[in-house]
């Protein structure tokens, strides 16, 4: 499917508070962006924020930085900031996945989230999925040790191919689910995104894994 331009998105970004223009700046500095001590939890490839907003309105104890290279789609998660109560413990990031270490440094994040990414189904392009060995590196260097990994797909196969990777790695495997609404454990305080709502409410199960930088 075509994304679809939203014009004046960057424009709109530039404005928000929310939004990090600089965030190589910020490198090995979070905490201090945040002015406290919390642990940093990272969603790569956010989409429309609805996961990440709701987790900052949850645990307010946490600060959450979401990462997101398309200015269209993050735009939309700025917009729906108008309308709720202030989140000092969140923040926008307009870059790429490939660029992560840029921004952040070894050990400064405590967990990642990967929400229904993008599946790359040819196999020419599955270093570009973000459970690909080539990323699990990029994220070992960028997570503290026993840092987690949390995935959630409603695709079986690249679920398969992540287990896989993971496997393969440096990282400890140590939950998962190929029916995550029908596990009392891990479907347990579980918050959903736009994907996920869409995708159970068809029947489709979804799969979630849990995975530890070693």
């Amino acid at each position: 499917m075509r994304l679809r331009n939203v014009k004046g998105a960057r424009e709109a970004l530039a404005e928000s508070s929310y939004v990090e223009a600089a965030p190589e700046a910020n490198r090995g500095a979070w905490r201090a962006v945040f002015g406290n001590e919390g642990p940093i939890h990272v969603e790569i490839g956010m989409g429309k924020g609805r996961f990440l907003l709701e987790m900052a309105a949850r645990h307010r104890e946490i600060d959450y930085i979401g990462v997101e290279m398309y200015a269209s789609v993050l735009v939309r998660a700025a917009e729906k900031l108008e309308d709720v109560p202030e989140l000092p413990n969140l923040r926008f990031l307009n870059i790429p996945a490939e660029t992560l270490e840029t921004v952040f440094a070894p050990g400064e994040v405590d967990r990642i989230y990967l929400n229904f990414s993008d599946p790359w189904p040819k196999a020419r392009h599955a270093k570009r999925r973000l459970t690909s060995p080539v990323f699990l590196k990029r994220y070992e260097g960028i997570l503290k040790k026993g840092g987690l990994l949390e995935f959630k797909t409603d695709n079986r196969e690249l679920f398969d191919y992540s287990l896989e990777s993971v496997e393969a790695a440096s990282w400890r495997l140590l939950q998962f689910t190929y029916d995550l609404h029908g596990d009392p454990e891990l479907g347990r305080g579980n918050v959903m995104t736009e994907y996920e709502e869409k995708f159970s409410g068809q029947g489709q199960a979804i799969c979630k894994l849990i995975a530890a930088r070693i």
